[in-house]
């Protein structure tokens, strides 16, 4: 009886044991909640694997197994956001592989506050410590761009301006806000937004109190209302609010700090822009031509050059003073070899659509009437007056990109949207013609567009802004710079790409975008 006692009294002991053990082990579970994308590595071999199959990789080091347990719950909702564009992973340097895995790659957790280390490799390579703020919003931006400049909310300096990230915030700050609110909608590629940021920032500073200045990025389609809303057609436009009803736009952009704050005092609408006068209307020695007056203007003169432009074309403006100067020659003098004129292409679109004029400027020479040469080379009055005196056929052109037989979809304003529709991944690339950057990228761009031209779901495609219609769906896409490259997911913008421009970048982009595809497949499979 005795020895039946003890037997029961060993097997509570045993199930109170085994119960504990239980209850500490969900515990734990239910501490860390790792997601199980995060890829656990304790192995050296593994790792390398790791670094050799993924190009962008953020992996936490930890004491022990629970040193990093903040680190970790934070860490499976950006793996969550940031799956197929980059990689977390975990490593224990606490347990007996994991410390000889640490030691090799030689890191030491154990020396830094709270015993973990965040380190990021990019192609293969160890390339920073993470030391930007350990939030959300943070690594997330930090995954999708380890090079690019940190959000403008991390900057200590900005800590005064009040930062927002969704409409509905947006919506309840003009509600509940008494005070006046300077809003600015920006992006965070855009070179006017970083020049202007530290500007608005100290005047946030220096106004604090009085009055709310305020930054949101709305580059990402979800805030296309917003934008129509409040006419923000590029970046940054700034909107003035009291007591939650839009008043003014505020358009100094070479403004300071003082500029702001005194604007805010007394805020007024922005003064009406002075309209350009048309380069026809000026006192021009060029012979500006209409539709109507074009042919009979070379009938009577029997050698005459003609530069096709549009008011908004920056290369047409540089070129209209040397262009005006040798007509001051040309068009003036008794025994001149022939005349320059001008036709403004975007009001005289019939003889523009003749010749086929498809960039600005063009420049054509025409004898009798007959179109002869087009002369893409004569930009400056001295070559334009010394071709007058000479006129030579120009060298061969050489052939444009898009002329080039490539796996690279050339778009244009007329099948832009329907072609991006059809396509689940299109990287597309915004250039012009003469942009030495952009002759750098070309050739990396179009062998990435080669190697996947067998899959149905991508396309590599290019657009020239410099053709035709082009510029305004290129500024509709938020360029200012050239190359911009945008990454569109079934004909939405999705993100901005600014990744290495040579092949590696492009390709790589590309296969991490099929890489989170084929994972969502696996996942359903097993779910089935």
């Amino acid at each position: 009886m005795a020895s039946w006692n003890r037997y029961g009294s060993r097997m509570r002991e045993a199930k109170m044991y085994i119960l504990v053990l239980l209850v500490w082990l969900l515990s734990v579970l239910e501490a860390v909640k790792v997601s199980p994308l995060i890829e656990r590595v304790s192995d050296h071999k593994d790792f390398k694997k790791l670094l050799r199959t993924r190009t962008n990789v953020l992996v936490l080091y930890t004491k022990t197994a629970t040193s990093g347990d903040s680190q970790l719950k934070l860490l499976s909702d950006v793996a969550q956001t940031v799956k197929g564009q980059g990689t977390i992973a975990w490593v224990n340097c606490g347990d007996a592989e994991g410390r000889k895995l640490c030691k090799k790659v030689k890191v030491d957790p154990s020396s830094k506050s709270g015993g973990a280390d965040l380190l990021h490799y990019k192609d293969g390579t160890f390339h920073t410590e993470y030391n930007r703020p350990a939030t959300f919003k943070s690594m997330v931006a930090f995954l999708k761009d380890p090079s690019g400049p940190p959000l403008w909310e991390e900057n200590p300096e900005a800590k005064d301006v009040v930062h927002i990230e969704t409409e509905k915030d947006f919506r309840k700050l003009l509600k509940r806000e008494e005070r006046p609110v300077l809003m600015m909608f920006y992006a965070p590629w855009c070179g006017v937004c970083k020049r202007m940021q530290p500007v608005f920032q100290q005047a946030a500073t220096e106004t604090k109190g009085k009055y709310v200045l305020a930054g949101m990025n709305v580059h990402p389609a979800e805030f296309d209302g917003l934008k129509q809303e409040f006419n923000v057609k590029g970046y940054p436009t700034f909107c003035y609010f009291e007591k939650g009803k839009f008043l003014h736009h505020y358009e100094n952009y070479g403004a300071t700090a003082k500029d702001i704050a005194d604007w805010m005092k007394n805020p007024q609408p922005p003064q009406p822009k002075t309209p350009e006068v048309p380069w026809s209307e000026t006192d021009s020695a060029v012979f500006h031509l209409t539709d109507e007056s074009f042919d009979s203007f070379l009938e009577e003169h029997p050698a005459a050059l003609v530069m096709f432009y549009a008011p908004w074309c920056g290369h047409c403006k540089k070129m209209k003073p040397e262009y005006d100067e040798a007509a001051e020659i040309l068009n003036k003098g008794a025994d001149s070899p022939g005349v320059l004129a001008a036709v403004d292409a975007t009001i005289h679109k019939s003889a523009g659509e003749r010749f086929k004029i498809s960039g600005f400027p063009t420049v054509k020479y025409f004898e009798k009437g007959e179109e002869k040469y087009t002369l893409p080379q004569l930009r400056s009055k001295d070559k334009i007056i010394e071709f007058m005196h000479n006129p030579q056929a120009p060298p061969p052109p050489e052939q444009s990109w898009e002329e080039k037989p490539s796996s690279v979809s050339h778009l244009g304003s007329e099948d832009f949207r329907e072609a991006l529709k059809k396509k689940k991944h299109a990287l597309v690339m915004f250039y012009a013609p003469w942009c030495p950057h952009c002759k750098n990228a070309v050739p990396h761009f179009t062998t990435a567009a080669e190697l996947f031209k067998e899959d149905r779901k991508i396309v590599y495609a290019a657009v020239d802004c410099t053709k035709g219609l082009n510029h305004e769906l290129c500024k509709q896409e938020g360029v200012e710079g050239y190359p911009t490259f945008n990454y569109y997911n079934y004909g939405k913008f999705a993100e901005k790409y600014n990744g290495d421009r040579g092949e590696a970048g492009f390709t790589g982009f590309m296969r991490s975008l099929r890489g989170r595809d084929q994972e969502k497949v696996g996942k359903r499979k097993e779910e089935l």
